[in-house]
C-alpha cells in the first residue's frame, strides 16, 4: 500500500505558497496518499491590523503561545485561513494537476473539538484566567470522510478552525490538529514545517539544531523548545503516541522543502517512546 503522508505547513512570514504547492504536488505525483494542513498566522496578523483588530497572544505558564481568540478575531481568522490561504493553495495545486479539495475543520464536522472553559495566561508577570476565549483542541477526526476523498483520488487541504459538538467554531493549534489527523489516518509520516529548520538547543544558534530526537533524548528536546516550537514538539509527541511512524519538524522555506524534510532535514522523531 502507498505511504500515507500528512504535511502541515505553517503560515509564518517568508513561506511561499507557490513553493509549497510545487513541492507538495511532487509527493502526490509519487503515488503517496497525501493530506495537506496549513496555517495562516502572518497573513491573519496583517489583515487584523488593517481592520483595526490587533493580534494578541496568550502565553501559558509552561511557555506555550497561542492566539487570543475573541469573536472578532475568529471572524478574521476564518476569512484568512478558510478563504484566502486555503483557496490560494487549492488553486495553485489544481494548476499542477492535483485534485485538491479545500476544507476547514468545521466542514462535515471534520475536526471535532472541545472549547477551553478557562485559559491561564501570564500577563505582566501575573497568571490570570481568561474565560471568553474561543479556542480549544481537536479531540476527534472524521477519518472516514478523509479516506473517502483520498480513495476517490482527491487530496484534502485542511485548515482550522474546528467545531464543537454544539456547533461552535473554535480556534485550534494547526500542528496538533495535523498530529491528530495523522494518527487517525494511521499515517507513515507527519511533517511539521514552518520558517524555522527544526528544534535548536540554542534558539539563536543555527548550528545547534537537534537532528535526531532518539539520540538527543525527548527531555532535552522539550527543554530546548521555545514559544511556538513548544506546540510543534507537543504535536510530534502526540503523533508518535498515536502510532505515526515518523515525524519531522523542519523548514517550509524555499523550493523542494517538503522533499528535504522527507529526506530527514530538520528534527526527526523516530524510534521515540510514546
Amino acid at each position: 500500500m502507498a505511504r500515507t503522508i500528512v504535511v502541515k505547513v505553517g503560515g509564518g512570514e517568508g513561506i511561499s505558497l507557490a513553493h509549497v504547492a510545487e513541492s507538495f504536488s511532487a509527493i502526490v505525483a509519487s503515488g503517496a496518499r497525501c493530506v495537506l494542513v496549513h496555517g495562516g498566522s502572518h497573513e491573519t496578523n496583517v489583515v487584523s491590523e488593517r481592520l483595526g483588530i490587533p493580534a494578541r497572544t496568550i502565553t501559558s505558564p509552561s511557555g506555550h503561545v497561542s492566539r487570543r481568540t475573541d469573536r472578532a478575531t475568529l471572524d478574521v481568522f476564518e476569512m484568512v485561513y478558510c478563504g484566502r490561504v486555503n483557496k490560494t493553495l487549492v488553486e495553485l495545486l489544481r494548476r499542477r494537476g492535483v485534485d485538491a479539495v479545500g476544507l476547514s475543520g468545521i466542514d462535515g464536522g471534520l475536526w471535532r473539538g472541545v472549547r477551553k472553559t478557562a485559559i491561564r495566561s501570564v500577563e505582566d508577570g501575573r497568571t490570570v484566567l481568561i474565560r471568553d476565549d474561543l479556542s480549544g483542541r481537536v479531540e476527534g477526526v472524521d477519518a472516514a470522510l478523509l479516506a473517502m476523498l483520498i480513495e476517490a483520488g482527491r487530496v484534502p487541504v485542511l485548515t482550522p478552525p474546528a467545531v464543537t459538538d454544539d456547533g461552535v467554531a473554535i480556534n485550534v493549534d494547526a500542528d496538533r490538529a495535523a498530529a491528530a489527523t495523522a494518527a487517525a489516518l494511521g499515517a507513515d509520516e507527519l511533517l511539521l514545517l514552518s520558517n524555522v529548520e527544526g528544534v535548536r538547543r540554542d534558539p539563536g544558534d543555527p548550528g545547534s539544531l537537534i537532528r535526531e530526537v532518539g539520540a538527543a533524548g525527548i527531555d532535552a528536546v522539550r527543554a530546548s523548545a521555545r514559544g511556538r516550537m513548544k506546540n510543534k514538539v507537543l504535536a510530534a509527541e502526540e503523533a508518535i503516541a498515536g502510532g505515526v511512524g515518523r515525524v519531522v519538524i523542519g523548514s517550509a522555506l524555499g523550493a523542494n522543502a517538503i522533499n528535504r524534510a522527507l529526506a530527514g532535514a530538520g528534527t526527526v522523531f523516530e524510534g521515540v517512546a510514546a
